[in-house]
């Protein structure tokens, strides 16, 4: 039997405070309801999903680095540092892991400089603008890429 999968679930700035932050964009759902539905989601399609939060760039760069030889893939919700972050774009090169870009807006149909992300380069496709589905959609497609090799 294959080995199970293990997808990283990584949230940036202010991601803590979905389901009362600005919720006429990102809606009622937590943060919390997010991670337990991919736990369960993942559990569905016999993957382990493990996420973090940070509001802090580096400790989201940490869990990138160490990620290589644990886990076989990422989901990414860079927050603002999408817009920002070389750091985070060089972190995901250097692991080399299978990484999908995930927002609950669609960036490009707000504010002109949020149409631009510094991660795109390094990730494999882009999940946005479902609301909290935008990522059990990544974790599904993310799974099905995975599943070709």
């Amino acid at each position: 039997m294959a080995a199970k999968h293990k997808i990283l679930v990584l949230s940036g700035p202010n991601l803590q405070l979905l389901g009362t932050r600005e919720p006429t964009i990102y809606g009622k759902v937590t943060l919390q309801d997010i991670h337990a539905q991919l736990v369960l989601r993942g559990s569905e399609l016999g993957v382990d999903v493990d996420t973090f939060q940070s509001n802090h760039e580096g400790a989201l760069v940490d869990r990138i680095g160490s990620a290589r030889g644990t886990f076989d893939g990422i989901l990414l919700n860079a927050g603002a540092y999408t817009h920002t972050s070389l750091a985070l774009f060089d972190a995901l090169k250097a692991v080399s892991l299978p990484c999908v870009e995930v927002h609950i807006s669609n960036p490009e149909a707000r504010e002109a400089y949020r149409h631009v992300s510094m991660v795109a380069g390094a990730c494999i496709a882009k999940v946005s603008g479902f609301g909290a589905d935008s990522y059990v959609l990544a974790l599904e497609g993310l799974v099905r890429w995975l599943n070709r090799f």
